[in-house]
């Protein structure tokens, strides 16, 4: 029996979220540049590598794929991929093939997306309002997007919606968007912006909303109650007793939830970051070409685990984004 991946501080690596692509058909202003300069074709993984180094992961214990991207759908036969990856869940090895998506083209996917064997789509979604939609994300069409989650729900694909809170921006929507998830029988989970990447003109400071401060808003309208639920992921969970429905707060900014990760990212040129709040990476991309022998590949995964940190360094306490990450998100796959 092969054995598991232990980190030095022994958590599991069960959980491998993997970006296919850094191309994203939005340009959002958390997330990238406005004329980003994308990576050369010979640098990404093919799909092929993509197949192989997954296979490896699910073969050293990990049971979770989240595809990422960029926008993980535009990318070039993307279906391939997830049709391959769909043997791993038919033998039982892989417990879950997940999706972070922008919802641009899940009209287009939701079907098939659903006989490759997803079942869990989470739509990236700050706001509902169609000009706010156009101005955060630059390039985006809101209409498309709703269509995509109309689709997603009649191919069987159970939706949750994630927000990045945005001070003066999606303040005012709190409850519609509580309210209108909960109306499409819909989870929600809300995310403080993260010091990544250098935007420009995007100042985080500025667009930092506390989510303590969003969850007090929440508790003067709803009754809240503390799940214990753990994912091994950020997210700390609440049920709103009026609506049933359940609502996640990733706060890496306000509290540390480092204690419990059992995650890496697999960017799309086959670094492995142990921590997306760390600068520490592993080359997976040079075992992969040196050789068809997964030994070394095997070998190199796990040289890399044992330098997964014990946690981030993100903080916003000083009025100084310390510890920004000088990557993109889209780089690394959220």
């Amino acid at each position: 029996m092969t054995a598991p991946l232990i980190d030095p501080f022994q958590r599991a690596i069960s959980y491998l979220r993997v970006s296919v692509t850094d191309r994203c058909d939005f340009r959002c202003v958390y997330c990238m540049a406005e004329n980003m300069t994308f990576l050369p074709k010979k640098e990404l993984l093919t799909l092929e590598e993509l197949d192989r180094l997954c296979s490896t992961f699910v073969r050293l214990g990990v049971e979770k794929l989240r595809i990422t991207g960029g926008e993980p759908l535009v990318r070039r036969d993307i279906m391939k991929f997830f049709n391959s990856m769909s043997r791993h869940l038919e033998s039982g090895a892989l417990k879950e093939l997940a999706l972070t998506t922008n919802g641009s083209q899940l009209e287009r996917f939701a079907d098939d997306l659903y006989a490759a064997g997803v079942r869990r789509v989470n739509v990236s979604l700050d706001t509902l309002d169609e000009q706010k939609f156009a101005d955060v994300t630059r390039w985006g069409r809101l209409p498309q997007v709703l269509r995509g989650i109309d689709a997603a729900q009649k191919a069987g694909l159970r939706v949750k919606l994630n927000a990045v809170a945005l001070k003066g921006f999606n303040e005012p929507e709190l409850f519609d968007i509580v309210e209108w998830c909960a109306s499409r029988d819909m989870d929600l989970t809300w995310i403080e912006v993260m010091p990544m990447g250098d935007l420009g003109n995007e100042d985080r400071l500025d667009q930092y909303w506390s989510l303590k401060d969003l969850r007090r808003q929440l508790a003067e309208r709803y009754t809240l109650t503390d799940l214990t639920e753990r994912t091994g992921g950020p997210a700390r969970y609440v049920r709103i007793e009026e609506t049933g429905q359940k609502i996640g707060f990733i706060t890496p900014l306000t509290h540390n939830f480092c204690e419990s990760c059992n995650r890496v990212r697999l960017t799309c040129t086959g670094e492995l970051f142990m921590c997306l709040g760390q600068e520490d990476r592993a080359d997976l991309r040079a075992p992969l070409r040196m050789s068809d022998n997964d030994a070394l590949l095997e070998n190199a995964i796990r040289d890399a685990i044992k330098l997964k940190p014990k946690g981030h360094d993100f903080d916003y306490s000083r009025q100084t984004v310390a510890g920004q990450m000088t990557r993109h998100m889209s780089h690394t796959g959220g």
